[in-house]
């Protein structure tokens, strides 16, 4: 059976396998600690991919951190808000919020293969991120790592944004235990996105394995 494909060509089907089990940063939980070795240690328990996002960094730090990453990792590594950096990087993509670029401009700048993903949160959202490769949907529930990321959505709320997705690969973003991981597959979500669920715990590799199943 063929693949479905997005609309730059990126097969779904890889996308979804990719994002998975999404390991994003977070400045706070970065600070005085080697974030390559933390993406290491996750990759081999089980993260499909790594989301640079790194709220708080001057452009020229985050550059040389995402060469890092890239030269470092087998998992795609796509960076936060950025599609320069990501393009000067040689990162597999970029995640846009709702104020960054829009999708379809950004679209119009990378290249064939890059994969584009898009934080959606409301019908509003949906609709402007429809040309994304996935969709980053939440919160799931409230979240530390992001004040401004709005009101939980829960099972409900992310089943129904993921129906508006035509198909494309939806992972749940904030405050996802590894509990939660069944109860997001089983609503049509394609995997998860996690930051303090990862980078919080003792034993980096441990927890990533325990969102990977």
């Amino acid at each position: 059976m063929p693949c479905n494909r997005g609309v730059d060509g990126v097969m779904i089907s890889n996308v979804a396998a990719s994002v998975r089990v999404m390991l994003v940063t977070d400045d706070r939980l970065l600070a005085g600690r080697d974030a390559v070795a933390l993406a290491r240690a996750a990759e081999r328990g089980g993260a499909t991919s790594l989301q640079l996002r790194l709220k708080d960094a001057p452009a020229r730090e985050q550059l040389a951190l995402a060469r890092a990453l890239v030269a470092a990792l087998a998992i795609p590594v796509l960076v936060n808000d950025r599609p320069d950096i990501a393009l000067a990087a040689g990162a597999a993509g970029v995640h846009l919020g709702p104020d960054d670029l829009p999708v379809a401009l950004t679209r119009r700048i990378v290249p064939p293969g890059f994969i584009i993903g898009a934080s959606v949160g409301s019908d509003e959202e949906a609709a402007a991120a429809g040309e994304a490769d996935y969709w980053g949907i939440g919160p799931w529930r409230t979240t530390s790592t992001k004040v401004d990321a709005g009101v939980a959505l829960g099972l409900e709320g992310f089943a129904r944004l993921a129906r508006l997705g035509g198909g494309r690969p939806c992972i749940a973003v904030g405050g996802v235990r590894p509990e939660d991981v069944a109860a997001v597959r089983g609503a049509g979500g394609a995997g998860v996105a996690v930051v303090s669920g990862i980078l919080a715990a003792y034993d980096i590799e441990a927890a990533a394995r325990r969102y990977a199943g």
